[in-house]
């Protein structure tokens, strides 16, 4: 039995690690910018295509293979400091005050146009680089034989919703963005720069979902509509854990993960769908989420 189980979990978590990457930076950009960035999966999609690029082209080129571990967390920077500044201060920044409606249509359109994009720079063809995977190996307890990249995701998740806490909690920079988020017009009052701590913040959303994006390619690759998948389950994820919940991401990734890989080992036909019956369920227990809670709206 727990020759079954033990793995089956080793898996959800992994499977959770990733999704929670992509889920934490649509609910962080969400709790400040108030903002619901359906162009999300594509930051998640274009880390991918970068960190996979990058990885075939230090190969190729006969470069150390070790070189491909910093590849992917550098790709993700990239991804972030290209697109989060230059996205947040031309379309996202022009959405701020209006309607869910608009904000949706924008995003969305920049969602196509990304697409096209990798497209464009990218190609249409499959790209697969298990060169870290691969470096990392195996390792075999009880019998049981695990990949040890998956424990590193692992790891790496626990890493990033600790460092989350600290940042928004103890520094000077997370508390400011703490404050925008609670009383913007205070805020400005105070003398804080809400512009600037908008583009953080979003930047950071960007970062998490490449860093997603990237850390995702050596165990399953990158094609062509990868960020619609991921943009729907990073939706259905924050969803669940409620939107602008940290916390809540990091625990609603994990039971949606559970809902995939039970879905997979046991009933595989019901795979696609197992997420979204999860976030129905609790959607009609908790409207607004496991964490979420309603909020006053100023008119």
């Amino acid at each position: 039995m727990l020759q079954t189980l033990i793995p089956l979990f080793v898996d959800a978590l992994a499977s959770a690690a990733l999704i929670f990457f992509v889920a934490v930076g649509l609910t962080l950009v969400f709790s400040v910018l108030r903002v619901l960035n359906v162009a999300h999966g594509s930051f998640y999609s274009i880390g991918a295509y970068a960190a996979a690029s990058l990885g075939l082209w230090i190969v190729s080129a006969g470069l150390p293979d070790w070189l491909t571990f910093p590849a992917l967390v550098l790709s993700a920077a990239f991804v972030a400091l290209l697109f989060g500044p230059l996205v947040e201060n031309t379309l996202v920044r022009w959405t701020y005050g209006k309607s869910d409606a608009v904000q949706v249509l924008v995003t969305f359109g920049l969602f196509l146009i990304l697409e096209d994009l990798q497209k464009m720079v990218f190609g249409v063809q499959s790209l697969y680089q298990d060169t870290p995977m691969s470096m990392l190996g195996i390792t075999e307890l009880g019998g049981i034989v695990y990949l040890n990249y998956q424990l590193l995701l692992i790891v790496l998740a626990g890493v990033v919703l600790v460092a989350l806490r600290l940042f928004i909690g103890h520094s000077r920079t997370g508390r400011l963005i703490a404050a925008v988020v609670a009383d913007r017009e205070v805020s400005q009052a105070l003398g804080i720069d809400t512009n600037r701590m908008y583009t953080i913040a979003f930047t950071l959303g960007v970062f998490l979902a490449a860093l997603g994006g990237a850390m995702a390619t050596p165990t399953s690759g990158v094609s062509p509509g990868l960020g619609a998948d991921t943009m729907v389950l990073a939706f259905a994820v924050a969803a669940i854990g409620g939107l602008g919940q940290v916390e809540g991401a990091a625990i609603a990734s994990l039971i949606v993960a559970v809902a995939k890989v039970l879905a997979i080992y046991f009933a595989p036909e019901f795979d696609a769908v197992a997420p979204y019956v999860v976030m129905l369920a609790v959607l009609l227990v908790k409207p607004y989420g496991l964490f979420g809670s309603p909020t006053t709206r100023r008119i």
